[in-house]
């Protein structure tokens, strides 16, 4: 087309390198653009840290507890056989839910935290040392942005 503002573009223009966002243009793209620039610190949060997981595991926990109480419920009060079984295959399936997300936090959660800690002290720990080595060879340390300009 003719890349006026605002005008349709095809799926092969925009195969073709120029930037879609979720798919859309003009005001809506750039208000998209400019809430983006607000929360880029919490998006960046949310993608590349564990915040997912936590919520994914803070309400399988929830849900998975909910489902074992309620079959354990509706299992101890049943009389018929139909009844009975719908109780216990709840009250097995939320059982399987929240223990295995109790396992997944022992299992992979905690040991990834404490690796990141870690590597964050670590990482503290030869920026210390670098900049005492600096320091020791009469140069002074590099400080954010004072060497760039």
């Amino acid at each position: 087309m003719t890349g006026e503002p605002g005008a349709k573009r095809t799926p092969q223009e925009r195969a073709d390198g120029q930037d879609d966002l979720f798919g859309l243009e003009g005001r809506e793209r750039e208000e998209s653009l400019a809430w983006m620039r607000e929360h880029l610190s919490l998006m960046r949060e949310s993608a590349y840290g564990q915040r997912v997981y936590y919520w994914i595991f803070g309400v399988a926990i929830v849900v998975g507890l909910a489902v074992h109480v309620g079959g354990f419920l509706l299992r101890s009060s049943a009389t018929t056989e139909p009844v009975v079984l719908a109780g216990d295959v709840l009250y097995s399936l939320g059982f399987a839910l929240w223990t295995g997300v109790v396992v997944a936090i022992f299992v992979q959660i905690w040991p990834d935290t404490k690796k990141r800690q870690f590597k964050r002290a670590l990482d503290a720990y030869e920026a210390a040392v670098g900049r005492q080595g600096r320091v020791r060879a009469g140069r002074a340390p590099d400080r954010a942005g004072a060497e760039q300009g």
